[in-house]
């Protein structure tokens, strides 16, 4: 793609900015943390508090997530010479590197330094490039160098990662500089921290998250309600909450969306999908079949294989790179008691479960111009897709609220026999897979209006009892719409304190 350098502040597209607790200062809103991480890196490098003098990073996370935006707002804010080169997928390794000396070349002249001596052709491999680059950084003044899409250019020459580790041990860590890889194939940008790859043990990684519920909230200003259920639409991806408009439900997000065929939410996620699975491939029929519900190992494999079930042997390795991948989520009931056998799979992803739940039929009524039709597709099965898709975000939340009360539960998951009768939403545990100690089990309601009442309570005093090892387990519950009195519960969520958990 090509270069850019920066020094300042500017304001990249797609995210909301406040000012921050210093004056002047601009922060991208729910990335306080990450940046604050970049931060400390950089100081470390400008304190000169390391074993070498400089410092990398590795910058993962999904696609669309926000890698590129988070590390060019850290370059603006830093004031610092910043040399940011993102590479483009299948292009030439000699054009990529002619572009990366570009970068470079830049960032010296807008430094005001002298950028004689710069090749105008390839150097001929990547470690004379990288080697160019480094010897021409000043040996005193702090460079943030950036490369963007590391996994393109691991895949297109396979010398790039020798070359990078080499040209690290002997130039780039000799000096002040802050080295960020950037790359959105989790698993490749994992691989390169493995113990027989040539980068191991040579940086840190930081994962860039989705926005979360909290800063959700922030963004689109409205109830705590609505911004769990705005995070279940967006999955936290900033280009589609900054979409959102302010102090909106799903209804007013949808009706917006779906009429217009190139809103944020019809297109990432297509874009998503079309560059990590084809549409031909096995992996996109696996992600079909389990978002459109599909939990169990043979209930997937009976849906992809339309009726006769895909064999073990081709179905395993598609879940496992999916797992990998972290697209697909694992979950196994939590108890004292071991079950392995009776797993479910979902979609991590909550964006892309919703995507696959209802995009295509959206899409199609959409594009058609029937974007009424479109909305009313999705909220007719709303409040059902919602109840199921919920319960990882409140697990989520709950396992960051629980040990405040009870230090043991330090892990929360659920419960559930191959039947799925009776199910638990909630179980805390002081240890997975097999917990020593079962401390809660609880029940989630995220109805539109009711609360969770009486008849909730004493279903679950009911299912509790099958739970192994919660013979003296709290009684816990979360819920949407609040709760009535005297209920026979050690605690109680309603959205504003799952949401809190995040602050």
């Amino acid at each position: 793609m090509g270069a850019t350098f920066s020094v300042g502040s500017a304001v990249p597209g797609g995210h909301r900015r406040v000012n921050d607790e210093r004056e002047g200062a601009v922060a991208l809103v729910g990335r306080e943390r990450d940046l604050a991480v970049l931060r400390q890196e950089l100081a470390v490098v400008l304190e000169g508090r390391a074993a070498s003098r400089g410092r990398a990073v590795l910058l993962t996370g999904r696609r669309r997530v926000g890698k590129s935006r988070l590390a060019q707002e850290f370059c603006d804010q830093s004031g610092l010479r910043s040399v940011v080169f993102q590479a483009s997928r299948g292009r030439q390794p000699r054009l990529e590197r002619i572009d990366f000396l570009a970068a470079a070349a830049t960032a010296a002249t807008a430094a005001g330094d002298e950028a004689t001596g710069w090749p105008a052709v390839d150097p001929g491999d990547w470690l004379s490039a990288l080697r160019l680059v480094a010897n021409a950084l000043p040996t005193e003044a702090a460079t943030i160098v950036v490369i963007d899409e590391v996994p393109w250019l691991v895949a297109m020459d396979p010398e790039f990662e020798g070359a990078l580790q080499t040209a690290w041990d002997r130039h780039f860590s000799a000096k002040p500089v802050l080295l960020l890889l950037i790359g959105s194939d989790v698993s490749v940008m994992e691989s390169l921290q493995d113990h027989d790859r040539p980068f191991f043990g040579r940086a840190a990684t930081r994962a860039v998250q989705p926005l979360d519920v909290h800063a959700v909230r922030r963004i689109t200003r409205t109830t705590s309600a609505d911004a769990i259920d705005a995070w279940l639409v967006t999955g936290g991806f900033p280009e589609i909450v900054t979409s959102w408009p302010q102090g909106g439900d799903v209804g007013a997000f949808l009706a917006d969306s779906l009429a217009h065929p190139l809103s944020p939410l019809l297109v990432s996620a297509e874009l998503t999908l079309l560059g990590e699975f084809p549409q031909s491939g096995l992996a996109r029929l696996v992600l079909e079949a389990i978002g459109s519900g599909e939990r169990s190992f043979g209930a997937v494999a009976a849906r992809v294989g339309a009726g006769q079930a895909v064999a073990s042997g081709s179905l395993s390795p598609v879940l496992k790179t999916l797992e990998r991948k972290k697209v697909v989520a694992v979950d196994a009931p939590l108890s004292t008691r071991a079950d392995t056998r009776n797993r479910r799979y979902r979609i991590a992803d909550p964006y892309l479960r919703f995507w696959l739940a209802f995009g295509p039929k959206a899409v199609a009524l959409s594009e058609r111009g029937l974007a009424d039709q479109a909305v009313r597709s999705v909220l007719d099965s709303w409040p059902t897709w919602r109840g199921r898709a919920v319960e990882p975000v409140v697990r989520d939340c709950v396992a960051r609220l629980a040990p405040a009360l009870w230090p043991d539960a330090v892990h929360v998951g659920g419960w559930w026999n191959r039947a799925n009768n009776p199910e638990i939403d909630l179980v805390g545990a002081d240890k997975t897979p097999v917990a020593g100690q079962v401390v809660f089990v609880g029940s989630i309601k995220w109805h539109e209006r009711a609360p969770f009442d009486r008849h909730d309570a004493q279903a679950l005093v009911r299912d509790a009892a099958f739970v192994p090892g919660a013979e003296s387990a709290h009684l816990v519950a979360a819920a949407r719409c609040g709760f009535e009195g005297q209920l026979p519960l050690a605690h109680q969520w309603d959205a504003d304190d799952l949401v809190s958990a995040w602050e």
